[in-house]
């Protein structure tokens, strides 16, 4: 039977990369994206690459649950993934004493909560079946506090919090939950920055990470993979 992956944010930079990694090892891809021209081009991409492969495309805003629960339900009707990407994420920087007002707002929403719900929407059918594995896409912005990281890295924060506990919740299920913490990768967020592109790391190298972790044996699992450029942080 055909694997599948669900990850929401799949049209560019890291979601985009474990689309192609997970497509190249024959998996069936269901994700969103706010953009639906992106969404048609991917869609594309992926039937001329993978013919014999199933993409379910799905235009959703997921810092409103209302369209988390939506692109969730539609894809509960066409299966429950063997992997769930949880890679939604928004980048506004700033100070917390001083950064635009609904910032806060904007980014938990969307890069936390969005989780949430969706999570929420698959465990109990992984449950029942006794297996899966949820990803959650973090940073380092939530190991390590850094000046204008504002309300980004408090969500980031939550999120690996909110990873670890699921992690502890769904063990007993034969469910893994890993937590990806990249540092600077080059994705849109850092487009147009005066930096040397050698100072980021590559989308595929986290898609390979995510690769290697869901690949290992029922009895181990990669509780959080901490991967960043090899000349430090930016």
């Amino acid at each position: 039977m055909t694997k599948s992956i669900l990850v929401t944010g799949g049209t560019k930079g890291i979601g985009r990369a474990i689309i192609n990694r997970f497509g190249e090892e024959g998996f069936d891809v269901y994700t969103c994206s706010r953009n639906a021209d992106d969404l048609a081009a991917l869609a594309e991409d992926f039937k001329d690459k993978f013919p014999d492969q199933k993409i379910f495309v799905k235009q959703a805003d997921l810092s409103s649950k209302t369209e988390v629960v939506e692109f969730s339900e539609e894809v509960k009707k066409l299966v429950i993934p063997d992997v769930l990407i949880n890679n939604t994420g928004v980048f506004l920087p700033g100070a917390i004493h001083s950064e635009p007002e609904g910032n806060f707002e904007l980014m938990m929403q969307t890069n936390l909560f969005s989780a949430y719900y969706l999570t929420r929407a698959f465990t109990a059918d992984m449950i029942e079946r006794k297996s899966g594995h949820i990803f959650s896409v973090g940073s380092i912005a939530g190991l390590t506090a850094y000046a204008n990281g504002g309300s980004y890295a408090i969500s980031k924060w939550a999120m690996l919090g909110f990873t670890k506990c699921l992690r502890q919740e769904l063990k007993d299920f034969n469910i893994k939950v890993t937590s990806v913490l990249p540092g600077a990768t080059y994705t849109a967020s850092w487009e147009g920055v005066d930096i040397p592109i050698e100072r980021f790391m590559k989308v595929e190298d986290i898609a390979a990470s995510v690769w290697a972790a869901y690949n290992l044996s029922p009895f181990s699992v990669v509780e959080e993979i901490v991967i960043r450029p090899q000349l430090g942080d930016l």
